[in-house]
């Protein structure tokens, strides 16, 4: 039987690198995992970001500034903070104002993939992990969908958590100050990857790869600390957590697909579950 070496850890310091693409007005970054692709686009007013026949749902996060977003006859003025699934085939998000524009596609989106900056990293296949398989249409069918984050905000926890057929992102609160080291959450995910973007302040990633019979295959821990805008993708089976270690304001985004059966069969912790059916075995009693 052959060993495979353990899968690195993807760590894009997009704020030190230079894009995978530009276009009039935008500098986009573009980080891929087994399954989704993250595009990270620095974007100058009337800067459009396009698919002609992108081939499922996006999202498209406002970080920063203003977009419209235009698909399928219908379209929507995002502000910042908010989050908008963008529905099969063609579409245009087009900048209204100087910011950051975050969309995530699934690995369907082939050509960025393939542009992605840690493609290499990925030749295999990443067998380890589940194949993308989607979930339900949703019953209202394919459209535009828009959140207001704020008004998703609650008291009992810090996540806010939106899926599609096969995407996922779970929008954390901002931080204030540094996380409390006596209170992390180190965790691993048996065939997912998980892409931690973070998008305000800096943060300390540590990994802890699982042990094989070989010891010539095993890792030492990582702990690496990276700024804003950044995207870290821990592999599967990787002892994980995160913490911001810088004051004000810090903000990460948690990015998985397919969807997190976990999250999903928690009652209420996904916010737009009732729009995205759960696969028939799946669903929750």
């Amino acid at each position: 039987m052959t060993t495979r070496l353990p899968r690195p850890a993807t760590y894009a310091a997009l704020y030190e690198t230079a894009p995978q693409q530009e276009t009039a007005g935008a500098r986009t970054w573009l980080t891929r995992a087994a399954n989704f692709v993250v595009a990270v686009s620095q974007v100058e007013p009337g800067a459009v970001l396009a698919r002609d026949d992108n081939p499922d749902e996006y999202f498209v996060f406002v970080h920063k500034g203003g977009a419209r977003i235009q698909a399928g006859g219908e379209h929507i003025d995002a502000a910042a903070e908010t989050l908008t699934i963008v529905p099969p085939g063609a579409s245009r998000v087009e900048a209204t104002a100087a910011g950051t524009l975050v969309r995530v596609f699934s690995k369907h989106a082939t050509d960025l993939v393939e542009a992605s900056a840690n493609n290499a990293v990925y030749a295999d296949g990443a067998p380890e992990v589940a194949p993308l398989v989607s979930w339900p249409d949703p019953p209202a069918g394919f459209k535009l969908r828009h959140y207001v984050l704020a008004d998703y905000a609650r008291p009992d926890t810090n996540m806010r958590i939106f899926r599609t057929t096969n995407l996922m992102i779970n929008v954390l609160a901002k931080r204030l100050v540094p996380r409390d080291i006596h209170k992390l959450s180190p965790h691993s995910h048996a065939d997912f990857e998980q892409a931690s973007l973070v998008v305000e302040g800096t943060y300390v990633h540590s990994l802890r790869w699982p042990w094989t019979p070989d010891m010539d295959m095993w890792k030492e821990d990582e702990h690496v600390e990276i700024g804003s805008p950044s995207v870290t993708v821990m592999p599967a089976k990787v002892v994980h957590t995160s913490r911001n270690v810088s004051e004000g304001d810090c903000w990460l985004i948690d990015i998985f697909g397919p969807p997190r059966l976990d999250f999903s069969n928690r009652p209420g912790l996904v916010c737009n579950a009732d729009e995205y059916p759960m696969p028939e075995p799946a669903t929750a009693s």
